[in-house]
């Protein structure tokens, strides 16, 4: 039994033997295509790579419409629309503040520059307030004391200088004497002291001055004092 079954595997080899060289006459015989089989065989890789990148949830760009392109793109522009209008109001609200903070500085360089001059200006009256005491002391000596010889006269000669030279400083401050009597009386320059009934000068009119009055510029040193004529009463004229 053993050497039936020999026999029959030898049989069988020696078939598969023959099988192989007639197949291996006919490959050799055989025209083969190899653009075609290599053809073939990218495309299926190809399409085995376009099936996995689909299952991989890739999407190629010519899935992107017209449309959506459009719409992202209006979007960014109202982004950046936004974006714009809200410097412009930041650079508004600086510029506003800006400009208050320069008129507040201007204002107040203009309120201290007029304190300044209106402080100078007091102090400056002040002083020559003190002055015109010093002023009218020296009128006063002018019109009471007489010199009688060469030594008083020389003396008067003196402090007339004095005077005359006082007098011209308090002229280049911008100092100047009131001329009242013989004008009509005015309670912003003039301070009444007495009045005067009379008939020869007219109702309200200065006919003696007292002390005279200084101005500095516009500004009222010192009021003069004077006598101001009114209307004689009727009934003492009848009684004399």
């Amino acid at each position: 039994m053993m050497d039936a079954e020999t026999n029959d595997n030898q049989q069988s080899a020696e078939a598969g033997a023959e099988n192989i060289e007639e197949l291996r006459a006919e490959d050799a015989s055989a025209e083969i295509d190899f653009d075609q089989a290599f053809g073939s065989d990218s495309g299926s890789a190809a399409d085995d790579i376009e099936n996995d990148s689909a299952k991989d949830g890739a999407e190629p760009d010519e899935d992107i419409s017209f449309e959506d392109a459009f719409r992202a793109e209006a979007g960014a522009r109202v982004s950046l629309q936004q974006q714009v209008e809200a410097l412009q109001a930041q650079l508004d609200e600086r510029t506003g503040q800006f400009a208050r903070l320069t008129a507040d500085f201007d204002n107040f360089r203009k309120r201290t520059v007029k304190e300044r001059e209106a402080l100078e200006d007091k102090v400056k009256c002040n002083t020559i307030s003190g002055l015109l005491e010093v002023v009218d002391n020296f009128e006063r000596a002018r019109s009471q004391i007489k010199p009688q010889g060469e030594g008083e006269m020389a003396i008067h000669k003196s402090y007339q200088g004095v005077y005359k030279q006082l007098v011209e400083a308090l002229k280049k401050l911008g100092v100047s004497p009131m001329r009242c009597e013989g004008k009509e009386f005015d309670p912003n320059l003039h301070e009444a002291v007495m009045r005067e009934p009379t008939s020869e000068h007219p109702e309200g009119t200065v006919i003696e001055e007292f002390v005279r009055g200084y101005v500095l510029g516009e500004r009222v040193l010192r009021h003069a004092m004077v006598k101001v004529a009114t209307p004689l009463d009727p009934t003492a004229e009848s009684s004399d």
